[in-house]
């Protein structure tokens, strides 16, 4: 933690600034979880220790309750999964994510005598809790978490008092870190990284933080790491410099992404984006060219593009996907005439349509739809945000099935370009990447040589492949960087 020092931030109390100078792509610190766990749905389908999606997982014969990669994992998560495993054995059942987090935080304090780990800046007793600005709603939540606590803490145990496990309650509603897969396409569980925590919110900021799950296969070489979380600067950040990043995605209006920010985290965003409202007039643009459309037409239109939203997110969620198709051309079919194409209701039906349209293997019209996507997002997204760089290797990837291998080609060249500054060249999906950009650059070559014998080779080659189904669309949005209890 050298790179970095806490100080006190004019209106938002404590943060992290940079000691030294950063440049896109520097890991300015890394940090080990202090405590972790898996989400109560995927605790069969993710190693308890590395947070790595698995076919087959080893269970523990003990509680039948965790499960691993295997034998490396399970002896290398057995101190904290110990208490764990006799408290679940008596109970019969594992309690949810937030009791299993908060009592692998205290277990913890209960092993190693306080809540403050080598190279961390702050303790767990430190970090805020919200507690005081909790609703009825969630106050009553807490006491129900509180009560599921009680019964599932060994009496063996350490006792705590209600008023520090409130706090740790509260610590992990607004400071859980989303866990994400190996491919950091799916968030598969929750942590608490106190010095992550010191790191302030802008919504247009200078770094990214990425969960990185280590490589647990070479235990005994150079190249073994240990899951940790890496922030990584997205730009040139000067010594004296604060640190920051953004609790939520950026692809909504000002005052959108303030009310969210002030529901989650409590406190009102001050950043220049907010207060002068930058990009706002861009994710809100009307169609240009000819008659402006009234102010009444456009409220409509985006009244109706949430109200199709909703239709869309239950056809979805039942695995309707033609009705979605339909829902989508429909609503696309109106908006089309009234907004821009960098309007953020326009570009949320673009990303489910050419998402869904890919999975039904419609290929040529969802690699139409992912092209306009990615336009707009290329003028609304800091050029080095994640998920920019992820819509972009989407739509390379489904440019290159529909066989516009210029296109995609080209895709994924600036998609590789930004993950390399957002998760870094040794991260599972930028070597992903990395293999497709240069199986897609040789393609390329054979294309611009001669393109008749190019799609000639291409036909026979998928004559003689199963046909690739994409994954099933998900209802589930990208990773955010702090897990709240919804």
């Amino acid at each position: 933690m050298e790179t970095v020092e806490l100080f006190s931030a004019e209106g938002k109390g404590r943060g992290l600034k940079a000691t030294k100078e950063q440049w896109a792509g520097d890991v300015i610190f890394a940090e080990r979880a202090y405590a972790a766990v898996v989400f109560d749905s995927l605790t069969h389908l993710v190693c308890h220790t590395c947070f790595k999606r698995h076919e087959k997982l080893h269970r523990c014969g003990q509680c039948k309750f965790a499960h691993y990669c295997d034998r490396t994992c399970q002896k290398e998560g057995w101190a904290k999964h110990k208490s764990e495993c006799s408290a679940v054995k008596k109970q019969g059942k594992a309690p949810n994510e937030n009791i299993r987090l908060a009592a692998q935080i205290l277990w913890r304090i209960e092993r190693e005598g306080g809540g403050l780990t080598e190279g961390s800046l702050v303790s767990i007793d430190e970090l805020q809790n919200h507690v005081e600005h909790f609703g009825d709603e969630e106050k009553k939540e807490l006491r129900v978490d509180l009560e599921s606590f009680l019964e599932f803490w060994p009496p063996n145990s350490k006792q705590f008092g209600m008023q520090y496990i409130s706090h740790i309650l509260g610590v992990i509603n607004c400071n859980g870190f989303t866990l994400s897969d190996q491919r950091g396409l799916q968030a598969v569980g929750v942590g608490i990284f106190p010095n992550l925590c010191m790191v302030n919110h802008d919504c247009w900021p200078n770094c990214s933080v990425i969960f990185n799950n280590g490589n647990h296969e070479a235990v005994r070489s150079l190249f073994h790491t240990q899951m940790r979380i890496e922030l990584r600067a997205l730009g040139k950040i000067s010594p004296g410099e604060e640190l920051t990043v953004s609790y939520v995605d950026f692809l909504n209006v000002g005052e959108d992404r303030r009310q969210q920010l002030k529901k989650q985290y409590y406190f009102d965003c001050t950043c220049q984006h907010c207060q002068k409202g930058i990009k706002d007039d861009l994710m809100l643009a009307v169609k240009e060219g000819g008659e402006k459309p009234s102010q009444e037409t456009v409220k409509e239109i985006i009244q109706y593009s949430k109200d199709t939203l909703e239709k869309i997110d239950k056809a979805r969620s039942e695995g309707v996907y033609h009705e979605v198709v339909k829902l989508c051309r429909e609503c696309l079919a109106k908006q089309e005439a009234i907004l821009g194409d960098t309007n953020i209701y326009l570009l949320r039906i673009l990303s489910i349509l050419s998402e869904v349209l890919s999975y039904l293997q419609h290929i040529n019209e969802a690699a139409g739809c992912s092209k306009r996507m990615v336009d707009g997002y290329v003028k609304l997204y800091h050029p080095n945000n994640a998920q920019l760089g992820m819509a972009l290797m989407r739509a390379g990837v489904t440019h290159w099935h529909a066989g516009l291998i210029e296109v995609g080609h080209e895709m994924l060249c600036k998609a590789y370009a930004v993950l390399l500054v957002t998760h870094g060249p040794s991260h599972p999906i930028t070597k992903d990447l990395e293999a497709m950009r240069v199986q897609s650059e040789m393609e390329l070559r054979m294309f611009q040589q001669n393109e008749f014998m190019y799609y000639k080779m291409r036909e026979a080659a998928l004559q003689n492949q199963k046909i690739q189904v994409m994954p099933e669309p998900t209802n589930e949005v990208s990773p955010g960087i702090f897990q709240k209890k919804q």
